[in-house]
């Protein structure tokens, strides 16, 4: 694919244009609050180069799954205020996203300010399955940039999704790719097309079911796929073990065992847990132990058993396999990590990620909230995704929709 810059567009001039910008600002809250800002920080230099230039930049971007109505749990003025503290230009955000709010907002804006329109999901059409109903909304959202306007995607954690403000106006509008953008899909290909290897796959997370298709595609180039997580115990339970009260997905223990079978005759080695951290109950305070990946049952806690983390010795192997690594993926904390008592196998995954020579990339989502949680800088990994799916998709071989749109 070939893609029109940001540079090319600054360099054709912005200043006094209206540039619609598709930012990522879909950020962890409690209440009110920015729990992780690390979505805002990494849209932020695209925005500043814009209005640098003397652009007049209308953001849009979406936070949670509002189902295509105003509520107020999913306005982005937290994360809008939150950019507005860290940013060096004037930043204000609408009551609306195409309506008579943003409209008079967008009117006034001057040289070098931004406008965050309220959360694009407000309207269904956002997400309409329906071309029409898409293509209305995205009508209305680049009328808000005149008759020269621009629009750049810098959103990856959306590019999987077929939405009228990542894909529709691309479709109406010149469209340049972000910095953001681009620095995500170098990174994928450094994954998928010139690997240098060994090439170490961590996987983690509650469900197998959501990592299938890209352990599919990664069985044949990875090396070794180590997994933890609560998907662990659908591999477990492949293995005929027993997993007590652990989150367990039956049905898809045939695909586990398919795809064991396929990575033994491609040569990609799985590595699965030999011990695990079993607690009474799913709970930050919960009696727990470490017991052997296959006496999970012979706990203190029986057939009640939850397991919540991997054990100590499982944490230690992973680590020595990341540091012989030259490249390392990994997407999904190793345990509940939210838990102290349950963070240890996901601290090990990230500390051993920050002592390696290899090439180092966190998978966005739960992995990128667990590193800054646990107290890690974002500058001591290769590279931290604020993709999340789209990152997923893409390794799994799959089109993104934003980012074919934008293929020149």
């Amino acid at each position: 694919m070939t893609f029109h810059t940001l540079d090319e567009l600054i360099a054709d001039g912005v200043r006094g244009r209206y540039v619609l910008v598709r930012s990522d600002l879909n950020v962890p809250l409690d209440g009110s609050t920015v729990t992780d800002d690390g979505r805002i920080k990494a849209s932020l230099p695209v925005l500043s180069k814009l209005t640098d230039a003397g652009a007049r930049v209308l953001v849009t971007a979406h936070l949670g799954r509002p189902k295509g109505a105003p509520h107020a749990k999913y306005s982005l003025k937290p994360a809008a205020d939150r950019l507005a503290s860290l940013a060096s230009f004037k930043v204000s955000l609408a009551d609306d996203t195409v309506g008579e709010s943003a409209k008079a907002a967008a009117a006034a804006l001057a040289d070098g300010e931004a406008l965050v329109l309220e959360n694009v999901r407000f309207d269904a059409r956002e997400t309409s399955k329906d071309d029409a109903e898409r293509g209305a909304f995205a009508d209305e959202l680049v009328a808000l940039t005149g008759s020269n306007g621009a629009f750049v995607d810098d959103a990856f954690g959306a590019v999987h999704r077929k939405h009228a403000s990542v894909y529709d106006v691309a479709t109406r509008l010149p469209s340049y790719q972000g910095d953001l953008v681009r620095t995500e899909v170098e990174v994928l290909r450094k994954l998928t097309d010139d690997t240098q290897r060994p090439y170490v796959v961590v996987l983690g997370g509650s469900k197998v079911s959501d990592k299938l298709a890209v352990i599919a595609n990664l069985i044949g180039k990875a090396d070794t796929i180590m997994v933890g997580g609560g998907m662990l115990f659908t591999f477990l339970a492949a293995a005929g073990h027993k997993v007590a009260g652990s989150l367990l997905e039956e049905d898809q223990i045939p695909a586990v065992q398919d795809y064991l079978k396929r990575a033994a005759d491609a040569g990609t080695e799985f590595v699965v847990p030999t011990d695990v951290v079993v607690a009474e109950k799913f709970g930050a305070e919960a009696a727990h132990e470490t017991v052997s990946a296959d006496a999970i049952e012979s706990s203190s806690f029986g057939a009640a058993g939850i397991g919540l983390d991997i054990g100590p010795d499982s944490a230690a192997a992973f680590a020595d396999r990341i540091k012989g690594a030259k490249t390392v993926f990994w997407n999904g904390p190793m345990g509940v990590f939210e838990f102290p008592a349950f963070a240890a196998g996901t601290r090990a995954v990230a500390q051993a990620l920050t002592e390696t020579e290899a090439f180092t990339v966190v998978g966005g989502g739960d992995s990128a909230a667990a590193v800054r949680t646990l107290g890690f800088a974002d500058d001591q990994f290769g590279h931290i995704s604020t993709g999340g799916g789209a990152s997923l998709e893409y390794l799994e071989g799959k089109d993104l929709p934003g980012l074919s749109v934008l293929d020149r």
